[in-house]
């Protein structure tokens, strides 16, 4: 039997990972498909055939690929989204799919609250502009007394809504299942609808849909000026539309750690200056990693020690 296991996420496969050590105590060899970046699907099907687990990041991991992998028994993510994973096709071919739930939660939360207060002090335009040696200013808002709509309250959204608290922010909530035990002082559940259209700041965390959330008709109906937080998905957000708010001034500003091809091709939309990017880097931080890689790879030998 094979003794093989990928291991795709980037920030394991440049240098390796402490963490990842239990693996070769357990006597299996780790295969790195591309150190360091995300693996193409042509270096997907090289690599993973003949491996019987994978620990895996949030690279498209297609039917192709998975009916390529003779002998993969479980893939196990180092974060919660499997949307990247053809789930039909997985659990056709009989391979399991683990998830390391929460894990980086705390660094996606923060990552997403900073976001937001650099958006709201503009904080990016201002830097730029010292660096050019322009000493110019633009007035900003206080995050105290203003309304946060937090779309999607599993673990990181429940990491936001505390730190959102903490800054005096009224915070909004909508989730389809939402968890009735999650009750804060300043928060309440509302309809989508309702959140959206309340907040002068929106936090995205949730999968993403058949249809943009925020798209050119729900643009139109949010406060003017409001701002966006994007630290989940893309395709939550309708490109076109959302380069058409900043514009006209409808969004206020738009900050995402999320793009659909990673890295992101130049476009009208990511070079508008009130947009702020970071490269998915919301779970990368020293914590986040090391709990999601543990967590990862111990869903990884239970599953393939369960048989």
């Amino acid at each position: 039997m094979s003794r093989q296991i990928a291991v795709t996420p980037r920030s394991l496969s440049a240098a390796g990972h402490p963490a990842l050590s239990p693996l070769m105590r357990g006597g299996y060899e780790i295969v790195y498909p591309a150190p360091g970046r995300t693996p193409s699907e042509e270096e997907l099907l090289q690599s993973i055939p003949g491996c019987v687990g994978w620990l895996a990041g949030v690279e498209p991991i297609s039917p192709a690929v998975l009916g390529a992998a003779r002998g993969l028994r479980v893939i196990s993510r180092n974060g919660t989204g499997v949307d990247n994973i053809d789930l039909g096709a997985a659990r056709d071919l009989g391979i399991r799919v683990e998830r390391a739930t929460g894990a980086n939660a705390r660094g996606v939360a923060e990552l997403a609250i900073t976001l937001m207060l650099s958006a709201f002090r503009s904080v990016p335009w201002a830097d730029a502009c010292l660096r050019r040696g322009d000493w110019q200013r633009t007035i900003g808002i206080e995050a105290q007394g203003r309304t946060l709509a937090v779309i999607g309250c599993g673990a990181i959204g429940r990491e936001v809504v505390d730190l959102a608290i903490g800054l005096g922010m009224r915070v909004v909530g909508f989730d389809p299942f939402p968890p009735r035990a999650f009750t804060r002082p300043g928060f309440r559940f509302a309809t989508r609808d309702e959140a959206l259209t309340s907040a002068d700041a929106i936090s995205l965390h949730c999968p993403p849909g058949d249809a943009p959330i925020l798209d050119a008709e729900m643009i139109a109906r949010l406060k003017r000026g409001v701002v966006v937080v994007n630290t989940a998905r893309a395709e939550l957000v309708d490109d076109a539309a959302m380069l058409a708010g900043l514009q006209s001034g409808q969004i206020g500003g738009f900050a995402t750690d999320v793009f659909r091809k990673e890295p992101p091709e130049p476009s009208p939309l990511l070079a508008h200056p009130r947009v702020i990017q970071t490269p998915h880097a919301g779970g990368f931080t020293e914590e986040s990693v090391e709990r999601a890689t543990r967590v990862a790879v111990e869903n990884l030998l239970r599953a393939l020690e369960a048989g």
